[in-house]
């Protein structure tokens, strides 16, 4: 996958932080958004554009675009880093082909030994009983 393609395509905000901080948070941008456009992407087709719906629809917003924000770090620089790797990682995995599963038999001496241990266990259950006297 060609992911400098990709990464051109991305849109990137910078927002200051919620939360704690001091004088710092209160005057720098440091928290980063990620928007892509899915809908209109040049470098997916219309099967990975599908498959990415439906794999990220909780993050797609009604428009078709997928919003990541990262704000872990105090620098502006490492907070786009660790949002474009996420982003990266998640088409990869959105894109991933599942592997067909290959049926396999149950192997004949794992059907003996679950017999075996079945009538073990029925024995010491009725060996508890107390003996009929008739």
């Amino acid at each position: 996958m060609n992911e400098k393609g990709l990464i051109s395509e991305l849109t990137f905000n910078a927002i200051r932080s919620s939360g704690s901080g001091g004088q710092h948070v209160n005057k720098v941008a440091t928290k980063i958004v990620l928007f892509f456009d899915l809908n209109n992407s040049s470098f997916l087709d219309e099967n990975d554009k599908r498959r990415l719906h439906s794999f990220l629809s909780n993050r797609i917003n009604k428009e078709g675009i997928l919003i990541l924000s990262s704000g872990q770090s105090r620098s502006q620089l490492k907070n786009k880093t660790l949002v474009t790797r996420r982003f990266i990682s998640l088409i990869k995995q959105g894109l991933k082909e599942e592997k067909q599963r290959k049926k396999t038999k149950v192997p004949l001496s794992i059907k003996r030994k679950r017999l075996e241990t079945k009538r073990r266990v029925s024995e010491k259950k009725a060996n508890r009983k107390p003996p009929r006297l008739n």
